[in-house]
């Protein structure tokens, strides 16, 4: 049996270790892929600390993978697969089919998803094996690293944008240019949106321009960020990337009436948002999850359609312990992307 290399976590917390592996062969309803790229995303670390319930250690993570085909489980032909069909697995790994929210149709709130590199062996690695409901096609025009980050961070902006409240010309804020936020200022533009983005100093207003941003909010400035919202109109919606929970908080009193709050930036603290800021305007706040596998090919074909690509850094798999690092200091610019070739 041939084998294949992973980066692996063997404890809590510990470091990215690079070992080799028997090669597994796909089973029903499974392929096995040869993975071109994974990014790394700020969520692997609820696998890699064991911050969730349920991880089992060694741990590869990795839910933003991209690459080819190379072996069939039985039944996944009948799905439309073969093997060299180019392929991309996001935080939707695969989902349960039986529970209420998968009976309704809503597959990403499955009570059982399953997340690679939680429910199975995620893309840090040179193959990785994936049931073929989380399968998303790649399309021609986009690379591997540039669609591994389209089936989580890209996925989550696109799809948190289209199922919100905004209509084309609504003034839309995206509060962070990260990761996350740098692809949601651009799909909010495209989308027709009037688009205000907020970042912390003044230094970020020309990065905004050149994304796209018609409008640039400094949080750290004298005038708040809700007054300076309300001074354009008020947001209809705000899109929250930024991880924080005070910066989140601050954008509220910015909405417009029956404006909408959309969370996709995980925060442990709660936030600090009265019953009276929502009842009063009529505005709502909505948790946002990823996206189904459709979804993902959904925004990888808009980003084609539109020229947006993720902005990357691209590292070989045998520099995932760095790189890994490097994303948590947040130094990346704007997310790092693993590579096995």
């Amino acid at each position: 049996m041939s084998t294949y290399t992973v980066a692996q976590v063997t404890t809590a917390g510990g470091p990215f270790e690079i070992t080799e592996r028997e090669a597994p062969e796909p089973g029903p309803g499974h392929v096995r892929i040869a993975v071109e790229a994974c990014g790394i995303c700020h969520s692997d670390t609820f696998f890699v600390d064991a911050a969730v319930p349920g991880v089992s250690f060694p741990v590869v993570p990795g839910h933003e993978i991209a690459g080819r085909i190379d072996a069939l489980g039985d039944g996944a032909a009948e799905h439309g697969w073969q093997v060299g069909d180019r392929v991309a697995v996001g935080w939707f790994g695969g989902s349960c089919g039986h529970c209420t929210a998968c009976r309704q149709g809503d597959f990403v709130v499955c009570r059982n998803l399953k997340v690679p590199g939680w429910a199975y062996d995620g893309g840090f690695a040179e193959r990785a094996i994936a049931p073929v409901d989380a399968l998303a096609r790649i399309p021609e025009d986009l690379t591997a690293s540039d669609a591994g980050p389209m089936a989580c961070a890209g996925v989550t902006v696109f799809n948190g944008l289209r199922r919100s409240a905004a209509a084309p010309g609504d003034l839309v804020a995206v509060l962070g240019i990260g990761g996350l936020g740098h692809l949601g200022v651009r799909y909010a533009v495209a989308m027709g949106f009037e688009t205000v983005a907020i970042a912390r100093g003044p230094g970020k207003a020309e990065f905004a321009q050149e994304l796209g941003a018609h409008h640039y909010v400094d949080s750290t400035a004298d005038t708040s960020v809700a007054e300076a919202l309300l001074s354009l109109g008020g947001a209809k919606v705000v899109l929250a990337t930024a991880g924080s929970s005070n910066a989140i908080t601050a954008t509220v009193d910015g909405l417009t009436h029956r404006g909408e709050l959309v969370v996709i930036g995980a925060a442990p603290d709660p936030l600090g948002i009265s019953p009276l800021q929502l009842i009063t305007s009529g505005r709502t706040v909505r948790g946002h999850p990823s996206g189904t596998a459709q979804d993902v090919q959904d925004t990888m074909a808009f980003s084609v359609l539109h020229g947006i690509r993720p902005m990357t850094e691209v590292t070989p798999l045998d520099q995932a312990d760095e790189a890994y690092r490097r994303m948590l200091s947040g130094s990346a610019r704007f997310r790092m992307v693993l590579t096995t070739s």
